[in-house]
């Protein structure tokens, strides 16, 4: 029998699994998915009611004649049991609420700060690292108590400030953190070889050497067989440069117009022109690690960059829309797609059980695969998934400047890190402060700005932070 066909017992816990989205990609995958056969999908989430849901779509899978692999879906009231003997620990959360989100993206406007995600870096990536920090170190706790051979799979944001406290509390883990951002950029590369040479192919046959760090990734070299596709960068811009190109396989080129979550990659170009690399994430991401000014200036100089400011009022929207998706899948009323996810988590699980060795980018800590950062800060580079390991791979090296824009970004992650973890508001703030983003305010208005996000959520925060004393309130 071939190994991708052993039938294996395991369990699967999902931490956060009333989520509406990574957890039906999940789903979908395993679905498909021989290997994971007789495998139990443990789900836990603080909403048990969505994670319920969730188990029932599971279970209208499994009855699905097109399923080749049907799990046992079990729901935890204790996240102590549902850690019990895990084989993978997935971990999807969001730290707060839309309040929460609200006045990480919209309160900065007030200063002339827009944001166009606000989860990761700038000023509302900070207040959400300070809402996650303590909860993740409370996760990274309990597996080590409970599961500490399990492989840990994060998804959630602020991806590299979430995989430096797994690391920190328990040095042991076996952890890496999954994001889709560069397989778009993958996705941009087959579509200039649609476009410039007439050759179709899935995004998988691509080789891609990237590396940086979280949602701001950069492909220093990109082939397919013998052919280098950074040599149809030039070429593909002057073509389709000035109109945008948004790349997603069936979707209108020129979707960036409508959806807010849609972007015509003129922002990438142009970091391609500055610095003669492709940087990775989609633009909303790279913005926001760049000056303030930049591409962000207000939402007219957004429009001219065609991407979008995704509204927290958009955000509530279609969050409602999925859980009322979710709730007529989950009652037999809409039936689930059966679809390939644009994740690989699903694939990476696989290879580390055994099956086909595969070469992937996930987020782990520095230990020389990128010489160009910090060691242990956390890097996003190529690694090689085999069976129970995961082994960075050494990236190629980045261009100067766009070397000197990561380095900036990765010292504030470490620092940011460090001042949550420490309970230490003054180091947090210089952080806070330091943001590419927060380069046009004044000491005076960027002290006023981390206030005022830090008593807006200080619901999350009073347990772990002295605000009042630090504000002198």
């Amino acid at each position: 029998m071939h190994q991708t066909e052993v039938v294996i017992m395991l369990k699967i816990t999902f931490m956060g699994a009333g989520s509406t989205v990574f957890v039906r990609n999940v789903l979908g995958d395993c679905m498909r998915t021989p290997a994971l056969c007789r495998a139990e999908m443990a789900l836990y989430d603080i909403d048990k009611e969505a994670a319920e849901r969730n188990a029932k779509i599971g279970g209208h899978i499994n009855r699905n004649p097109k399923t080749k692999s049907k799990l046992e879906y079990k729901v935890y009231d204790r996240l102590e049991d549902a850690l019990e003997g895990a084989t993978f620990v997935l971990l999807s959360i969001l730290p707060g609420t839309f309040k929460e989100m609200r006045s990480d993206v919209h309160t900065p406007e007030e200063y002339g700060i827009y944001q166009s995600v606000g989860d990761t870096a700038g000023p509302g990536g900070i207040l959400r690292a300070m809402r996650t920090v303590p909860i993740y170190e409370g996760f990274a706790k309990k597996i080590k108590a409970i599961c500490p051979n399990a492989w840990v799979i994060n998804f959630t944001n602020p991806m590299s400030i979430c995989m430096k406290v797994l690391y920190d509390v328990f040095p042991e883990i076996k952890a890496f953190g999954c994001c889709h951002e560069v397989f778009h950029a993958q996705e941009l590369l087959t579509v200039m070889l649609k476009e410039l040479k007439g050759i179709n192919v899935h995004r998988s046959k691509i080789y891609t050497d990237a590396c940086g760090i979280n949602h701001f990734t950069w492909i220093t070299a990109a082939k397919y067989e013998d052919m280098d596709l950074m040599e149809l960068i030039p070429e593909f811009i002057d073509k389709f440069g000035e109109e945008g190109y948004f790349e997603r396989e069936g979707e209108d080129r020129f979707k960036f117009k409508t959806d807010p979550f849609a972007y015509g990659n003129k922002v990438k170009f142009d970091l391609y022109k500055k610095f003669g690399a492709l940087a990775a994430a989609g633009d909303r991401h790279l913005a926001e690690f760049m000056p303030n000014k930049w591409y962000l200036k207000d939402p007219e100089t957004v429009k001219e960059w065609q991407f979008n400011l995704t509204t927290v009022d958009f955000r509530e929207e279609n969050q409602a829309n999925q859980i009322a998706d979710t709730i007529a899948m989950a009652e037999g009323r809409k039936e689930f797609e059966v679809a390939k996810s644009s994740e690989e988590a699903v694939e990476l699980m696989t290879a580390i059980l055994g099956g086909e060795t595969i070469v992937s980018n996930v987020n782990m800590p520095n230990r020389g695969q990128m010489p160009q950062m910090p060691l242990g800060s956390i890097v996003e580079t190529n690694c090689v998934f085999t069976s129970d390991s995961v082994v960075p791979v050494m990236a190629k090296p980045l261009p100067e400047g766009a070397c000197n824009l990561v380095y900036r970004c990765c010292v504030n992650v470490d620092m940011t890190y460090e001042g949550i973890r420490e309970r230490n508001l003054d180091k947090i703030y210089q952080a806070f402060a330091n943001q590419p983003l927060c380069n046009t305010l004044s000491m005076k208005e960027s002290k006023e700005l981390f206030k005022k996000m830090c008593l807006n959520t200080r619901e999350y925060l009073d347990d772990y932070f002295e605000l009042d004393e630090y504000f002198d309130m």
